[in-house]
């Protein structure tokens, strides 16, 4: 009886630690994701016709009457 609590006990902790791996992995795969889509990002804003846009924006939201 006690070795089967101990057999349980041990497939648990390797469950847990294969699944570890995993999390890492799928956090490893994000943070690529979201720096691609940052260097995507970047790129666009700095186009020409984005920044005119970005800058319109800005101005008229400044010359605003409050």
């Amino acid at each position: 009886m006690r070795i089967r609590i101990f057999v349980r006990g041990l497939r648990r902790q390797l469950d847990a630690r294969q699944e570890a791996g995993m999390s890492t992995a799928e956090y490893a795969v994000c943070t690529l994701a979201a720096c691609a889509f940052a260097a995507v990002l970047l790129t666009v804003v700095k186009s020409n016709p984005i920044m005119e846009l970005i800058t319109s924006v800005i101005r008229a939201g400044l010359d605003a009457v409050l």
